[in-house]
């Protein structure tokens, strides 16, 4: 029953997508609120799958690769939900509803849906960890999503090829500053989560010590060369949608080994 609500989630997110790309193609491009309120709706369902899955388990619905993946979708959707209005990014929503689909796309369709073999106990400060960790990577993909809109409009202005969809991209000093914050938000939320996982009380697998290490020294190496201006703004943009990337590969070995590590 709840894979049905996901189902849904991803139809009103695949909604968004289908009118962006009827606007876009008609040549006219409006600030959607229809786009926000299509998003919008897509997390209340993600919100209502994770509650029931949640209540099923008797804990965090972070249990395997499938919940992962579903809940870092929703974790961009709440960022989204926060920051577009906020920051008036009111396209972002046009860039955020792909990244969502195709991982709750591959969630449902990946033979990963798997619960594990020995049912454990809920420990708080584990489950705390993990959550805000993920939370985080919601932070991350919002900064990939405004890094790719600001290499996109910053292409536009260099070729001098102006379609309609640069006029309704905030000026680049305003999505520069976006992806300083949300870089901000991510590296401040995942540290608290490394910091909570001394605190778990039991061992983790080394390999999921080093790969959560190494995704907050790639974060704050990009941190660092922003504010000591080793990388250039468009760095910088790059550097969030490589760094997403390659932070989604590192959680692939960070929730499978945590599968693999049941007493």
């Amino acid at each position: 029953m709840d894979r049905y609500l996901l189902i849904v989630s991803t139809v009103c997110f695949l909604v968004a997508i289908a009118h962006t790309a009827l606007q876009m193609r008609g040549g006219i491009f409006r600030p959607m609120r229809f786009n926000f309120f299509a998003v919008g709706l897509g997390f209340i369902f993600q919100t209502a799958f994770l509650s029931i899955r949640g209540h099923a388990l008797g804990r965090c619905p972070i249990t395997n690769l499938f919940e992962v993946i579903v809940f870092v979708a929703w974790s961009i959707a709440l960022f989204y939900m926060v920051v577009g209005p906020g920051y008036r990014l009111s396209l972002m929503g046009a860039f955020t509803a792909p990244l969502v689909v195709l991982l709750q796309l591959f969630a449902l369709l990946a033979p990963i849906d798997k619960p594990h073999r020995v049912r454990l106990p809920a420990n708080s400060w584990l489950e705390f960890h993990a959550s805000i960790s993920l939370v985080a990577y919601g932070a991350f993909a919002l900064a990939c999503i405004a890094g790719a809109m600001y290499l996109v409009q910053e292409r536009q202005l260099k070729t001098h090829h102006l379609h309609s969809i640069f006029y309704h991209l905030p000026p680049l000093t305003d999505l520069f500053a976006a992806i300083t914050r949300l870089l901000w938000w991510g590296f401040g939320l995942y540290t608290l989560g490394l910091i909570s996982g001394f605190f778990v009380g039991e061992p983790l697998p080394w390999i999921q010590i080093m790969c959560a290490i190494g995704v907050w020294f790639l974060y704050g190496l990009i941190l660092q060369g922003r504010y000591l201006h080793w990388f250039a703004p468009k760095r910088v943009a790059a550097l969030c949608i490589i760094g997403f990337s390659a932070a989604l590969s590192l959680l692939w070995g960070i929730t499978f080994t945590a599968q693999t590590h049941t007493p």
